[in-house]
């Protein structure tokens, strides 16, 4: 065991599979490993590499494994299927991890702390509960709908239906619809209130983070999209410009190559879709208010949108935020109209 040099490890729920090869790159390890023995194990042989997947609890492990002293890199999962040889299966995965960490061109997903899971962790159970406020709403409209009571969209359209419905006098709604209706209401009411406090939170711990306040200085990025990318970026530095950070995102076109001729598509949409969204709906603020904005960056978004279509502008714009998101975030620097 004292040759082990580099070992793949296939994470599961319960039975991790493990694949080692010594510095000749020899397999002299194939083993499965219960979840309660993987920390004893891994504590008992001498530094290596170890490979893992950026998957469910892989930064949790690799937090973990490196305070045993190893060396863990993780991969995205994209990344080591090509080394997957025919069949698909644990002791194939391990292998296929064993032989990608150890490749000179591999990229490696940088390890999050626990407190940047935390926040991301807020920002998730926001969009969720937000996705079930949008559910209960649209089930609140198209109810109201088949009884004649349409309203328009949005807050103030779903406000007035509630005013409806809470109304015990209104004769517009049968009794029997607003007993139906009410518990509806009532849900999308507790709903709102938790989207609220779980907004407190992220907003508290943007107001303690050096980082998350000066990308806050960014025309279009506030605290919650500022707090997502402080969380979700954890080095900077493994992207080597702008935009190859906007590319990660998803921000820019989609190649399809070939014979020395380029043919670009729509936008490749790689990457963390939360932040994609983010940064796009950031940009459309931009754009909603552009006319009272003497920035350079919104004057050249305005000056785009004069060329091409609405949705093209924005994902445009988007791509330069992130552009400049990248820059303050290896610079140290924060945003100021003096400095464009």
């Amino acid at each position: 065991m004292s040759e082990l040099a580099t070992v793949g490890i296939d994470l599961a729920k319960n039975v991790f599979q493990i694949h080692g090869v010594d510095s000749q790159e020899r397999v002299i390890l194939r083993r499965k490993l219960s979840r309660s023995d993987v920390l004893p194990f891994f504590s008992r042989i001498p530094r290596c590499l170890i490979g893992m997947e950026a998957c469910a609890s892989a930064h949790h492990w690799a937090r973990s494994l490196q305070e045993l002293g190893h060396d863990v890199r993780l991969m995205p999962a994209v990344y080591v299927k090509p080394y997957v040889k025919r069949q698909k299966n644990d002791a194939a995965d391990a292998e296929a991890i064993c032989e990608a960490v150890s490749r000179p061109t591999m990229r490696f997903v940088p390890i999050k702390s626990e407190q940047q899971q935390a926040v991301i962790m807020l920002h998730r159970a926001r969009e969720h509960l937000i996705r079930q406020r949008t559910m209960i709403v649209n089930a609140i409209r198209a109810h109201a709908a088949e009884l004649g009571l349409v309203s328009r969209q949005g807050v103030v359209g779903s406000m007035q239906l509630v005013e409806v419905i809470e109304c015990e006098e209104d004769a517009s709604l049968p009794k029997v619809a607003r007993m139906a209706l009410l518990p509806l209401v009532r849900q999308m009411k507790a709903v709102h209130n938790e989207i609220i406090g779980l907004e407190k939170s992220i907003h508290a711990w943007h107001k303690q983070n050096e980082l998350s306040k000066r990308l806050e200085s960014v025309p279009g990025i506030g605290p919650i999209i500022a707090s997502a990318l402080s969380a979700t970026i954890t080095d900077p530095r493994v992207f080597k410009s702008g935009r190859e950070l906007a590319a990660w995102i998803g921000l820019v076109p989609r190649q399809n190559s070939s014979g020395g001729k380029n043919r670009l598509g729509s936008i490749t949409k790689q990457g963390d879709p939360y932040l994609r969204r983010l940064l796009v709906l950031g940009a459309h603020s931009v754009l909603r208010f552009r006319k009272k904005s003497t920035v350079q960056t919104t004057q050249w978004a305005a000056g785009l949108l004069e060329r091409k279509p609405y949705m093209v502008a924005a994902v445009a714009l988007a791509n330069k935020m992130a552009r400049i998101v990248w820059a303050l975030m290896v610079h140290g620097s924060t945003f100021g109209v003096q400095r464009i």
